[in-house]
């Protein structure tokens, strides 16, 4: 199970995620895809992104939490490993996700 959120990304991109993914709101999106699946479709979000910001939760049982997080653009959250342990800090300011 994954979930994605984009937030001020081409709809272009949202409307591809949409044949993956089922879009329960506005920007936010969810399913059940394998891994090869995902790893391309964040590879497409990736480069469609723009000026916008991307994160993907998605359910992993070799992490501690269950979960793995990525993130891109803009974001003003980003994850952080803190000995094995994946915390999510405030970026710095000036800095991009």
């Amino acid at each position: 199970m994954i979930v994605l959120v984009l937030v001020s990304v081409p709809a272009r991109l949202r409307g591809e995620v949409s044949r993956w993914l089922l879009e329960i709101a506005p920007g936010v999106f969810t399913g059940r895809v394998n891994r090869r699946v995902r790893e391309n479709l964040w590879g497409r979000v990736l480069s469609g992104l723009g000026d916008g910001s991307a994160v993907l939760v998605a359910a992993d049982r070799r992490r501690e939490q269950g979960c793995e997080i990525l993130t891109a653009g803009r974001g003003r959250w980003v994850p952080a490993d803190f000995d094995g342990l994946m915390l999510v800090r405030r970026a710095k300011a000036g800095s991009a996700g």
